[in-house]
């Protein structure tokens, strides 16, 4: 028996997942581009999505990411992994299930730390996949890679806050369904570094909140939107604070535990697929009088494909083992070392595959570009590389710095 073996529940959804996948989803595909062009909205909420949400919802392919049973599937992280990777394969087949960042963040911090009221009014609604939220961390103005530089003031005035700044690249702030943002800002500039930060509930369309524009990635409007909005003297209940003041920085912490490891999950999907849409491609097309798969840098680019999709699946099953059998905080080492992994691994496999496909490959024809995208910007989201190569390598090194110090002592002779 493997480490990783699923529970016999675990490998029907699987079954179940994969089999929607292949009736509606991808079919779905086609139907949802042209819908958006005939839009012209490029913000438009499909039809066909909506439709897709139904019949998902039907089968019991729903909440699938919430581990709270009676709201969710009540599912592990590792048995949650190989389903999330199934849906990183098609760009609405997550939304589908109601499985889309950053709303399954956004719940779970609902969940764990929202009030009755919060719960009644956001995340019912969430759940029942009728609302969509945004979560407003990253600042303009300042490095957000370093969270305890965000800026936003969140100034206390009786039974209130008072915030002021500029937030961008809120996810789903510009989904036609979104009605609430997560909010962190910097209530005690005074207190240590990692209690000058609060989270709190906003509604969108409260007084003072502008959304200014969405930002495009690399070209492309993603229909949830990257907003970038102004609060301007925006009065926000006390009641609204999450968990209390001074608790933003350990939400932000518990949130992007899990938010990482799903990204991770979906770009092995991605992977998953380019490297199938590689496959067919080179063995379609034909040059200098053999097919393309002959070539034997092709066949290098598919062998080393389907050597590193094992190696960073496995690099996730195990964190995902490891945050279900002893916590977010003992996995951060095998998180941080997947979020860069995954995303690295996965762009070049996209890259190669883009090549592949040549010109045809850059077009709208194929999903490579949109992965492509999609991957590069994944490298910055919830922290770039670098912060959480810096992590590993902090970790590592205090290692050693134990071992030195106790030989100064006398110790380890």
């Amino acid at each position: 028996m493997s480490l990783f073996d699923l529970s016999d529940r675990a490998r029907q959804y699987q079954i179940d997942l994969l089999e929607f996948m292949d009736s509606h989803v991808y079919p779905a595909e086609a139907v949802y581009e042209e819908q958006m062009r005939e839009s012209g909205d490029p913000h438009f909420q499909p039809p066909v999505l909506e439709e897709l949400k139904v019949e998902a919802r039907r089968r019991g392919l729903w909440n699938l990411f919430h581990p709270h049973p009676g709201t969710g599937a009540g599912l592990t992280n590792l048995e949650y992994a190989p389903l999330a990777e199934i849906m990183g394969r098609s760009h609405i087949a997550s939304e589908a299930c109601n499985c889309n960042a950053p709303d399954t963040g956004n719940m779970e911090v609902l969940e764990l730390f929202g009030t009755a009221e919060h719960k009644e009014k956001y995340l019912m609604p969430l759940l029942e996949g009728t609302m969509a939220s945004a979560f407003a961390m990253t600042e303009p103005a300042v490095a957000s890679s370093d969270a305890t530089n965000v800026e936003l003031s969140m100034v206390r005035d009786g039974d209130e806050y008072v915030l002021n700044g500029r937030k961008w690249f809120a996810s789903n702030a510009l989904h036609r369904n979104c009605r609430v943002l997560i909010v962190m800002g910097k209530t005690d500039p005074s207190a240590a570094p990692h209690r000058q930060q609060s989270m709190m509930v906003v509604p969108i369309d409260a007084p003072g909140v502008t959304v200014m524009r969405g930002l495009p990635v690399f070209g492309y409007q993603d229909r949830e939107g990257h907003a970038e909005i102004d609060f301007a003297d925006v009065r926000v209940p006390v009641k609204d604070v999450l968990k209390g003041e001074g608790e933003g920085f350990a939400i932000s912490q518990a949130r992007l535990g899990p938010g990482r490891i799903h990204h991770c999950m979906r770009a092995i999907g991605m992977a998953e697929r380019a490297l199938e849409l590689m496959c067919r491609r080179a063995s379609s097309r034909v040059t200098f009088g053999k097919p393309v798969s002959e070539n034997a840098n092709i066949q290098d680019w598919i062998a080393e494909a389907r050597i590193e999709i094992e190696m960073i699946r496995l690099l996730t099953l195990k964190a995902a083992y490891l945050m279900d059998t002893v916590g977010n905080k003992e996995a951060r080492t095998e998180i941080a070392a997947i979020k860069v992994a995954a995303p690295n691994i996965a762009l070049k496999i996209v890259d190669r595959a883009i090549q592949v496909h040549g010109g045809a490959g850059v077009t709208d024809d194929f999903p490579l570009a949109m992965m492509y995208a999609h991957l590069r910007t994944l490298r910055l989201a919830d922290g770039p590389d670098e912060v959480h190569k810096m992590s590993i390598a902090r970790r590592e090194l205090r290692k050693y710095r134990t071992k030195t110090e106790n030989n100064q002592h006398g110790g380890n002779k």
